[in-house]
């Protein structure tokens, strides 16, 4: 293990991170890890754990972590959409020349309903953005 360690720790959760401070100037020379605060990445809110006062160097610290997160977590949302894209086109080619007529019959009801679902949602929004006269992004249609 590296002799430097970051001076936070942040423990992911669902909807944010408990953050805790880490210390291995002690004289066990052990790393201690103390829970300082929670923070929300949906609202970002940050509270402190317990009676805790938050420094501005802790704070500065926890808003780094969440600007960070926030873009990782963006990111993770377009490459999931860019997978289902392409989830989208293996199932085409399934559906056009391995799948049997009973996987077709299981299946095309969900899909068809999915897919109406997803091109009105779709077709709403760019109709939407047009009305505000939202520049069209490249590969946008």
């Amino acid at each position: 293990m590296s002799g430097d360690l970051p001076d936070y720790y942040f423990r992911i959760r669902e909807n944010g991170a408990a953050v805790f401070r880490v210390d291995t100037e002690n004289r066990q020379r052990r790393i201690e890890m103390d829970q300082i605060a929670t923070v929300n990445v949906r609202n970002g809110d940050i509270k402190p754990h317990g009676d805790r006062a938050l420094s501005d160097t802790d704070i500065a610290h926890i808003r780094d972590w969440l600007t960070r997160r926030m873009a990782l977590l963006a990111a993770r949302d377009v490459d999931d959409i860019l997978r289902a894209i392409d989830h989208m086109n293996l199932t085409t080619q399934w559906a056009q020349s391995r799948a049997t007529e009973a996987q077709l019959e299981e299946v095309t009801d969900q899909l068809l309903l999915a897919m109406h679902d997803l091109r009105t949602v779709l077709v709403r929004k760019k109709a939407d953005r047009l009305l505000k006269g939202t520049p069209a992004q490249a590969g946008d249609d």
